[in-house]
């Protein structure tokens, strides 16, 4: 399964959770897969898509958070994980997309071929920690605990189109979104 079949995936069980895209090909796959006002595109940024996610989750307790990050953001800032942990936001749903390449910069392998990220996350704490393709994604969404999920993909990247919005746009459309 390709990265963008995972996002498609994914994106059939969100109703009106704020999402938070991973740079680059995922973020351009998502806009194209299903534009919507609640869903942040990273433009720059690798690694923080999960710290950003945090943030929202813990300044809106009221709204589901999902985060869609790549194994190489994580392996980025894997201080992340000890801090969602510690702070346990039950409404962060993180999802990594592990397809073992860093996508956006020409599928260089990262150390996710040789490291069980389940297994990481469980390490660090996280009770709900599980391989995407173990659970219901609905149930999982918004349970009592900040859950970690990994979804195992093939590397490389889609033709999606470049996201004809520039990252102001992008940041001004969600803010007004979440009313901050």
């Amino acid at each position: 399964m390709a990265r963008r079949e995972a996002i498609t995936e994914i994106m059939k069980n969100i109703d009106d959770e704020l999402v938070i895209c991973n740079i680059g090909f995922p973020s351009r796959e998502l806009y194209d897969i299903e534009d919507r006002k609640e869903n942040f595109y990273m433009i720059g940024s690798m690694g923080l898509a999960s710290s950003i996610g945090f943030g929202l989750a813990i300044a809106r307790p009221d709204k589901d958070v999902v985060v869609i990050d790549g194994d190489g953001s994580l392996l980025m800032n894997m201080g992340s994980l000890v801090t969602i942990f510690a702070n346990n936001p039950k409404n962060l749903t993180w999802i990594v997309i592990d397809n073992g390449a860093y996508g956006s910069t020409g599928n260089q392998d990262t150390y996710a071929q040789v490291v069980d990220l389940c297994e990481i996350a469980k390490s660090v704490g996280f009770k709900n920690s599980f391989n995407f393709n173990d659970i219901d994604l609905k149930e999982i969404i918004g349970s009592s605990n900040a859950s970690f999920i990994v979804y195992k993909t093939e590397a490389g990247n889609s033709d999606a189109p470049i996201i004809d919005l520039d990252p102001i746009s992008i940041k001004n459309r969600f803010m007004d979104t979440i009313q901050f």
